[in-house]
């Protein structure tokens, strides 16, 4: 059985989590801790994003673009498709790293956790009051499922995830 509790409270942690994880990998570079000894936290903290992502495009967003939140909910989709693209390069340059890369390495965490304040200043305030009054009960409980247990299904990429790349 699925425990009710405020959606936006319950999304409004992740948000929290998921830049306490970058901020980790972040502060760590800086304090001249191993490279090595800090990907970990901020790979959990990018898988935990694009599962954040995805719960928002796919269960969250819908019913509120039908209830009038259009535009808002198309700036938060354009700035996920920023937060995905930042994501895919962080973690090519994880995947070759070196010790030279780490001012790089914080210097895209930095601008990571920038994008992401701005939008979850946003998203906060603006959105995430309707989850708990504009939802059907069936969407509130299947939002609560996967916020609880939900994975991001292989090969999922969000709305906005390619635009402004060259095709």
């Amino acid at each position: 059985m699925v425990t009710e509790y405020s959606l936006a409270d319950a999304l409004t942690r992740e948000h929290h989590h998921i830049d306490a994880g970058i901020e980790e990998f972040s502060t760590g570079i800086q304090q001249g801790k191993p490279l090595h000894t800090l990907i970990e936290p901020l790979r959990e903290a990018m898988t935990a994003l694009r599962r954040h992502i995805y719960i928002e495009e796919e269960f969250a967003f819908p019913p509120i673009k039908e209830g009038g939140l259009t535009m808002p909910i198309m700036v938060m989709e354009r700035e996920h498709g920023v937060l995905w693209r930042q994501m895919d390069a962080l973690e090519t340059s994880l995947n070759a790293f070196t010790e030279a890369q780490r001012e790089t390495l914080m210097g895209a965490c930095q601008n990571m956790l920038e994008v992401l304040e701005s939008h979850n200043s946003k998203e906060e305030p603006i959105i995430y009051p309707h989850l708990d009054t504009q939802l059907t009960p069936e969407q509130s409980t299947q939002l609560r499922v996967l916020i609880e247990s939900g994975t991001t299904p292989p090969g999922w990429v969000c709305a906005r995830a390619n635009e402004g790349m060259e095709t």
